[in-house]
């Protein structure tokens, strides 16, 4: 049996969001072709996953991701919208392909803040989410 691979849990995330109305960046920002007028994007970052042994066996098929979601947004209050949104996408399990995946368990973040090396300033809004599954 192969090791679970992070792909499809990353490709599941992102058809989340994307569902859900949101522009998302894979590690960065999305290109500037693809940013909506409204200026609000997210951008995923997920470390590499985690894989555990089911059982006694040995048996490693299970699957723990760690991801973050940085909403960016010309103001604090669009920052928050695009969180909740992306709160409302994860909120029902996940299609992982070949997999049984559970509901994503947010984890939080830092609160707003602002972005004044950029002009026109941006506001970030970071919040941490884990992502198991299983096959």
């Amino acid at each position: 049996m192969a090791a679970p691979d992070i792909k499809p849990h990353l490709d599941a995330v992102i058809a989340a969001l994307t569902a859900g109305g949101l522009t998302v960046g894979d590690g960065a920002a999305p290109s500037a072709a693809s940013i909506p007028s409204s200026g609000v994007y997210v951008v995923l970052y997920a470390d590499p996953g985690r894989v555990m042994r089911e059982s006694l066996a040995d048996k490693r098929t299970d699957f723990l991701l760690g991801f973050q979601l940085t909403c960016v947004a010309p103001t604090a209050e669009k920052a928050r919208w695009a969180a909740q949104r992306a709160r409302m996408a994860l909120h029902a399990p996940l299609a992982v392909a070949g997999r049984t995946a559970w509901r994503p368990e947010e984890q939080g973040g830092p609160p707003v803040q602002r972005d004044d090396d950029v002009s026109p300033p941006l506001y970030f809004l970071p919040v941490q989410y884990t992502l198991q599954s299983t096959s």
